[in-house]
Order: structure tokens, then C-alpha cells, then sequence
């Protein structure tokens, strides 16, 4: 079979669920075993001979396969708007269509490209489709993916400097490359007595940093009054800080969490933060760290950075500024006050991986303080003992994270900043707020639809307005929503479920639009009210897929509300 055949458009095709059972699955599973088992015979001497001496890392049958895989991914772009963006498959579907051991004997690329085709490809819910506005963007591009393939080629374990100098060095340039562009304090620098590490996830992050500041305070208090310490965020704070204050021994009882209102645009309130603080002092508590977001999960809130570093300052606080979404637009002058304050933080993180065009797993983080980092993660075995870690003239950057392996990230970092620079980096993102706003005043012009909060980089928050789904339902109902609909008693039962009946039409307008394969959008849950999420970022999103994703919008509201 050649790699044209495996990747034409009839064989790229999108299936309904239905009819991957009714076909490829049932057939499959029916003869799964025997089907692997046969292609192992069919491994003859001339497949053995290309096989070099059974080498697996022969420069000329990588060279040989490398095209072919690189082949099928180009072409995977080139077709990708022909699949459904959210995966249609059922939960197990995978188990049905493979066998239930591995193969024996060697199978060609060939074959098993075709089964990628024919039994992953449907399963995956395609991050980098134009019409992806899911969550947040991981978004890709060419230098990426070619940085993670020179990366993946080395497969260096660069835990410390002497295990590949090139690794660490040119990690530390990057980072303080990265940090310029975002104008970050020089403290924060390595040419200013701070340090940037490429972590895998900002759940790393965060984790590093909340243990190096529990460990500060404890070297201070003494490990057994490690109850007392309290931790700080806001409701709309990402989950991975609970995780992370969980694993760091945080008492469950001292994870506070002050609460956001619409009228602030779900930020966290410096006054409030104090308030806690303050509580806590008096009872005996200690804090320790405040978790400052720009660009939450849920509609991209800011946290006012300057007050609330000022409040953490009075009491010896580890701020840390999760600016794993917006910290990428911040390289844009005029998107740079989002971070306005960070001069009084600890640390500081964004995630390239999301929308800086450098494949996952990408995430850099700044401290002021590395030994604050290096005193809770170092490790000195014996058998990783050198004279350049003796030396203390090098950076050892397994005593800056988790584990003790590490990846060399920095080289398809690197990659996106050569390739691209400094100028069309900000043009890319700049493009996506620029959609975003199209988007947003298509939603406006609508008197069905309201944006729920005000938008600040490339996401919008919207929603069908309460006024439209009344005004169906009465058109539509009996006189129970009809009675709702002319309820003035805010506190009422008939009022709380005119809220819900709202929140329940939105949510059939995201699962039917999402049901539909052609664009994919989540959701969130804020101050009670359910919106949509329309997050544009991905790498291969123009113009025109944001028309026709309002187009999308419109036919599955217009069914739901049956109105004009």
C-alpha cells in the first residue's frame, strides 16, 4: 500500500460513529489476532535485509521511514478540516479493533501508518483543526515541530550541565532571551542574579515554587509547624494549584480560596485577600503563598498584580504569577500591562506549548531566587558528582524541577524564536485577537447572544441572553415558563429556574454544536452563569473559519430557540 493510498481523501474521510461499528470496528475485532499474526509471516528476507542487520537506529531506514511518517503528518494538515473536530468514537472503541497482545514478529511502517490511519486518527480529537476553539490553544508550527524532532533525535537526559553542556546553555540563553521580550524585571534573569527553567507543565511549576516557599518558611518555623501554613488563590485559580498544595503537605483546612463577582470581572480583590490574610494571622495560621493568575481558565481574568503583591509583601509572602495562557501576548507592547506588578512576584510562568507555537511539553518559569529552588530539589548521589558541579559555574537543572531526567526543551524553543523572531511572533498572535474580536462583534450584533464578561486576549465568554430564551419559551410552552418569564422575584423558586432554564439552553447549544463535528468550543460555569468559550489560537485558524464557526453558532441556536 503506498503512502498516497493510506492518506487520500476517500481514506481520510469522515466516519459517523454508527459507521465506524457497523464497518471497521466489527470487522477488526472479528479477526484482529489472526490479521497481526499473518502479517508477521509475511516478514520475508526481503523485508529483513532492508532491516539492516536488525539495527533499530540505521541512519538510511530512518532516513527512509522519517519521510514517510513526515509525509502522512503533512498530509494530515493538508486534510484535516475533513474530519470531525471533537472525536465521534464511544468509549473502548480502541480495544475492539486491536489484538490483545503484541505482535510477535516485525511489522513494516507501512502497515502500521495504515492502522494509525485507520484506528487512531479516529479516536483523536484534533487540537491543531482551524476550526479547534476548545479550551486553550496548542498550538504548533513548523520550527516546533522540527525543534522537537532535532530534540527527540539527540534524546539527551540533560540533568545537569556535564550530562550535555549544550542542553543546559542553551536553555539559560532562551530564557533570558524569552524574558526580555517580555520585559520582565532583570531580577528575574540569569544576567541579573535570577534564572528561567523549562518545565513540563505549569502543574510543575507551581509545584516547584510552593514547595521552595514552604520550605523557606519551615527553616524558619521548624517542620513541625508545617499545619499552620496557609495557601492563597482565587475561585477562578486553575486546579493544578490544589493538586499541588495537596502534595505538598498544605492542610487541606489552609487552602483558602477568596471569592470573584461578575462586577470585577472575576478577578481576585486585593481588599478581601487582606481580609483573609489577616484572620488567619490572628488565629495562629502562617501564610506562605498567593497564586496570582493573568488569563484564568474559565474567561481569562487578570488578577491585579501590584496590590496584591503589596498585600503578600506585609507578610513575607512566595507570589506566583500563573500566566500560562496570556503570558504569551504579553510580548506585544500593547498587551504588556497585563503583567504590570509582576515586579513584585517571586516567580513568574507561561506556557509556550500553548500559544507561543512551541509543541507541548514547554512551560518557563522565572525566579528571582533560584537557591530558593535548589535548596528544596537539589540531589548530589555520588555517581553524579563532577568538577563542573563543584566548580559552581554551571547550572545543574535537575535541582530546578520534579525529576531528574529532563528533555531538551530549550532546542525547539529556540527554533520558534529564529525562525519566526521577535516581529512575526507578535503578528501571529496578534492575528488571533484580531479573529477573536470579529468573532466577539458578530456576538454583539446578535440580540440573541451577549458577551458575558469583557474580553482581554483571544477568548469569548458569550452566551444565548436569558431575554431570548424566554422569549421562546413562551412562544413555545406551557404557561409554567411563562409564569417564570414574568417573575420579577429574584429570590423566588420560578426565578432560580428561569436562571437554570437559561443555563440548560446554553449548555444544548454547546454539546449540539460540538455534536456536529464542525467546530469544537467548551464551556464554563461562573457566578452561576453557563457560556461558551470561543478560544482562537490555533495555528492554522483564519478569518473564515471564524465566519463560518458564527455560522455554525446561529443554525444550532436558531434550532434550539425555533426564532428568528
Amino acid at each position: 500500500m503506498t503512502l498516497e493510498m493510506l492518506c487520500s481523501p476517500e481514506r481520510t474521510g469522515v466516519c459517523s460513529a454508527m459507521e465506524l461499528r457497523r464497518s471497521r470496528h466489527h470487522r477488526c475485532r472479528e479477526s484482529s489476532d489472526t490479521k497481526f499474526e499473518s502479517r508477521g509471516k509475511e516478514y520475508n528476507e526481503e523485508n529483513s535485509r532492508k532491516s539492516r542487520s536488525n539495527n533499530p537506529l540505521d541512519p538510511e531506514e530512518f532516513r527512509r521511514q522519517g519521510h514517510m511518517v513526515i509525509d502522512f503528518i503533512a498530509d494530515y494538515y493538508k486534510n484535516i478540516e475533513k474530519y470531525p473536530v471533537l472525536s465521534q468514537v464511544e468509549p473502548g472503541y480502541l480495544k475492539k479493533r486491536l489484538p490483545t497482545s503484541a505482535p510477535f514478529y516485525p511489522e513494516s511502517i507501512e502497515t502500521i501508518l495504515g492502522d494509525v490511519q485507520d484506528h487512531i486518527v479516529p479516536g483523536i480529537t484534533h487540537w491543531q483543526s482551524p476550526n479547534y476553539f476548545a479550551y486553550f490553544p496548542s498550538s504548533g508550527s513548523i520550527a516546533g515541530f522540527l525543534g522537537e524532532m532535532l530534540a527527540t533525535g539527540f534524546n539527551v537526559v540533560g540533568f545537569n550541565w556535564m550530562s550535555s553542556p549544550a542542553a543546559t546553555e542553551l536553555e539559560s540563553i532562551v530564557m533570558d532571551w524569552l524574558g526580555q521580550m517580555l520585559r520582565l524585571p532583570k531580577s528575574f534573569l540569569f544576567s541579573g542574579n535570577g534564572g528561567g527553567v523549562l518545565q513540563g507543565t505549569t502543574c510543575e511549576a507551581i509545584l516547584c515554587t510552593l514547595v521552595a516557599a514552604r520550605d523557606r518558611t519551615l527553616r524558619i518555623i521548624g517542620n513541625d509547624n508545617i499545619g499552620k501554613l496557609v495557601v492563597y488563590c482565587s475561585d477562578q485559580t486553575h486546579c493544578a494549584f490544589k493538586k499541588a498544595a495537596q502534595i505538598a503537605g498544605i492542610h487541606p483546612n489552609n487552602f483558602r480560596v477568596i471569592p470573584t463577582t461578575l462586577s470585577t470581572s472575576f478577578s481576585m480583590c486585593p481588599k478581601a485577600l487582606r481580609n483573609t490574610i489577616t484572620a488567619d494571622v490572628e488565629a495562629g495560621l502562617v501564610p506562605i503563598f498567593l497564586l496570582a493568575t493573568v488569563g484564568t481558565t474559565s474567561t481569562t481574568a487578570v488578577d491585579p498584580l501590584g496590590p496584591l503583591c503589596d498585600v503578600a509583601k506585609d507578610y513575607g509572602m512566595w507570589v506566583h504569577v500563573d500566566a500560562a495562557y496570556a503570558g504569551s501576548i504579553c510580548i506585544c507592547p500593547e498587551f504588556r500591562h497585563f503583567i504590570d506588578g509582576v515586579e513584585g512576584a517571586d516567580s513568574f510562568s507561561f506556557n509556550a506549548h500553548k500559544w507561543f507555537f512551541t509543541t507541548l511539553d514547554c512551560c518557563c518559569l522565572w525566579v528571582k531566587d533560584p537557591s530558593a529552588l535548589t535548596q528544596s530539589l537539589s540531589t548530589d548521589p555520588e555517581y553524579l558528582k563532577n568538577k563542573a558541579t563543584e566548580s559552581k559555574q554551571v547550572v545543574d537543572y535537575k535541582d530546578w524541577q520534579l525529576a531528574l531526567s529532563r528533555r531538551f526543551r530549550s532546542l525547539k524553543l529556540w527554533l520558534v524564536l529564529r525562525s519566526y523572531g521577535v516581529e512575526k511572533l507578535r503578528g501571529f498572535l496578534r492575528s488571533h485577537v484580531k479573529m477573536a474580536k470579529v468573532f466577539q462583534g458578530f456576538v454583539e450584533a446578535d440580540n440573541r447572544f451577549e458577551v458575558v464578561v469583557p474580553r482581554n486576549f483571544a477568548n469569548v465568554c458569550f452566551r444565548i441572553t436569558p431575554s431570548a430564551v424566554m422569549s421562546s419559551s413562551t412562544k413555545s410552552s406551557n404557561g409554567v415558563l411563562g409564569e417564570i418569564t414574568n417573575s420579577n422575584d429574584i429570590s423566588s423558586p420560578r426565578t432560580k429556574t428561569k436562571v437554570g432554564l437559561v443555563n440548560e439552553v446554553n449548555q444544548k447549544l454547546m454539546e449540539s454544536i460540538n455534536g456536529s463535528g464542525g467546530i469544537y468550543m467548551t464551556h464554563s460555569v461562573v457566578g452561576g452563569i453557563y457560556l461558551l468559550r470561543f478560544a482562537v489560537g490555533a495555528t492554522l485558524t483564519q478569518e473564515s473559519h471564524v465566519i463560518e464557526a458564527w455560522n455554525v453558532v446561529k443554525q444550532h441556536a436558531h434550532a434550539i430557540l425555533n426564532t428568528n
